[in-house]
């Protein structure tokens, strides 16, 4: 029998095992040592298969413990739902998807996903609270909720959707942010980055660039996350003993060309740190159409790092999202809060990486 034969029949043996229950939860299984000495096989061979049982959620490998099966037949299958609702506006909330569904694969549970929400923002709180009911219907066990931005009414539909799934004792694990405002805090378990690092290495990092005054743009009604990445900022700035206060912040759209002219750019001294990469994108572009220059005259930074973010004129500087440690967090902890409801509210802040380019460096 080949090497590649003997791998494959000896992990179906293993895989039919733990599936039909043969090999129970909890089995502490032989050494790869002891294995390969049983069956007459090389080391090799057994690390093989035990690495692939692992990679299919079957067995966990951990160093001085051994390999234990974590598969239980008899554990229910559980279906959760995706609500997402900026799923249309940001490529982020794609790739959270994306990473959910090939989670979905490896555990074991169902996912269920209405597809990409409308574009604007007004539409989504309809169709949010469609798929809200929907979900209580198919009876899910738990909902992935990323709170609904950029509209006024935001506060109070997120409200209205946790109100509901409470009704119905279905929990809720929050993705990327709070329905409440900073520095207010929900009962809800969070997984997210820590957005007041974020804001705070940003700034840090156009203040080494030779920034002397920071400006911080954001757009109206952004998440409540943008609060904490502007407190990050405030932080940095005060530190650094920069000047920073009500003026230094530009709320609206990047596109408004009133609002441009407003900003006050001392050349060679002046960052731009805005709330995310879709406003320092267009951004960018009103600033260069007034005869600002980035790199010349001004230096700009965002965040979640966009695909787009290294192919602009100037490519963007950007702070990139742990997106599938996000994921992965947010499942344990919905496992964890599955199990245990009245367990204390988490929040869990991961933290990302500052990708500099061209846009924060003066020419």
């Amino acid at each position: 029998m080949t090497s590649k034969n003997l791998v494959h029949d000896t992990l179906e043996k293993f895989r039919k095992d733990i599936l039909n229950g043969k090999l129970p939860f909890g089995k502490i299984l032989p050494t790869e040592i002891e294995l390969a000495d049983l069956m007459n096989v090389s080391r090799p061979t057994i690390a093989k298969v035990y690495n692939t049982l692992q990679k299919e959620g079957l067995v966990k490998k951990r160093q001085g413990y051994g390999t234990t099966v974590i598969f239980n037949k008899d554990k229910k299958r559980f279906t959760f739902g995706l609500l997402l609702p900026g799923s249309g506006e940001t490529e982020i909330f794609g790739i959270i998807i994306d990473q959910l569904l090939v989670l979905e694969k490896e555990k074991h549970f169902n996912c269920l996903w209405d597809g990409t929400i409308a574009n604007n923002a007004e539409m989504r709180q309809s169709i949010a609270l469609q798929i809200c009911h929907s979900y209580i219907e198919k009876k899910v066990d738990g909902v992935f909720f990323s709170p609904l931005e950029r509209t006024q009414k935001a506060s109070q539909l997120n409200e209205t959707i946790c109100r509901i799934f409470d009704s119905h004792d279905i929990p809720i694990i929050l993705i990327d942010r709070d329905i409440f405002a900073f520095p207010n805090r929900s009962k809800y378990d969070i997984v997210g980055i820590d957005n007041f690092h974020a804001g705070y290495i940003m700034t840090e990092h156009l203040i080494k660039a030779g920034c002397e005054k920071i400006l911080f743009f954001h757009r109206k009604d952004s998440a409540s996350t943008v609060q904490v990445r502007l407190a990050g900022c405030q932080s940095a700035c005060f530190k650094a003993g920069i000047y920073f206060n009500f003026e230094n912040i530009f709320e609206g759209e990047p596109y408004d060309t009133d609002l441009i002219r407003k900003i006050k750019i001392v050349p060679k001294k002046t960052g731009i740190l805005c709330a995310n990469d879709s406003t320092a994108a267009v951004l960018m572009s009103s600033l260069s159409k007034s005869g600002t220059q980035v790199g010349m005259d001004t230096l700009i930074a965002g965040f979640d790092d966009m695909k787009y973010a290294k192919h602009l004129q100037v490519p963007l500087t950007s702070y990139r999202q742990p997106l599938s440690d996000i994921v992965r967090n947010s499942y344990e902890m919905m496992l964890s809060r599955i199990s245990n409801p009245k367990q204390t509210t988490v929040s869990i802040n991961l933290s990302g990486k500052l990708i500099s380019r061209e846009s924060t460096r003066f020419r």
